[in-house]
């Protein structure tokens, strides 16, 4: 069974250059992302929010409203992803602009890393909650940073020009940032906690 695959776009910087939609199950939109949509005359299959920022909601897309403040757009989007059976989602305008926004995309990312595969994308590169074994491709050249939420135990590293041989790395006191792949595969492996691997364009 071929997994289903969703394009979303959240409310942070936008896209300069947006993927091949074709290759989406389903393309979607938090009420702020849905601007940036429009602005490239992307029609997407429906948007969610609270609609705080989007006051003319448009006629031909499907339009979710999810009001609860307890949680965020995003969050309540995945909420909707799950329930439609979806089980990777490349998130798009997850960074940039307010930070807090960005830092509190990475809490709702550790939330949800059981249910989806989350696969995070800007304009620099694109980032991921690492699993226990991950392995990155085609990334030669590219500077790869290790950055654990909070405490990650046991991590060994290959292909890294600074490698790693089951060490921790803690939030606050050690963290493996500005690293740079001399291989075209790089290889992360660590005990536990939460790990999360940027992977950007020189």
């Amino acid at each position: 069974m071929a997994l289903k695959k969703a394009f979303l776009l959240i409310n942070g910087e936008p896209p300069k250059i947006f993927p091949d939609l074709s290759e989406y199950d389903v393309v979607c939109a938090t009420d702020g992302g849905y601007k940036h949509l429009l602005k490239h005359e992307v029609k997407p299959d429906f948007i969610s929010g609270d609609f705080d920022s989007l006051h003319d909601l448009p006629k031909d897309v499907e339009v979710v409203h999810t009001p609860d403040q307890d949680f965020t757009d995003f969050d309540k989007v995945l909420k909707i992803l799950k329930e439609k059976g979806f089980t990777h989602v490349d998130v798009y305008g997850a960074s940039g602009q307010e930070q807090d926004h960005f830092l509190g995309n990475l809490s709702t990312a550790i939330k949800w890393n059981n249910d989806i595969n989350l696969m995070f994308y800007d304009n620099y590169g694109y980032y991921f909650l690492a699993d226990k074994y991950t392995e990155i491709k085609k990334c030669k050249n590219k500077i790869v940073s290790l950055v654990p939420f909070f405490n990650v135990e046991g991590v060994t590293t290959k292909g890294l020009m600074y490698p790693l041989n089951n060490e921790a790395l803690i939030f606050g006191q050690r963290i493996g940032t500005r690293n740079i792949a001399i291989e075209d595969s790089v290889e992360i492996t660590y005990e536990n906690g939460h790990l999360f691997v940027f992977v950007n364009n020189r």
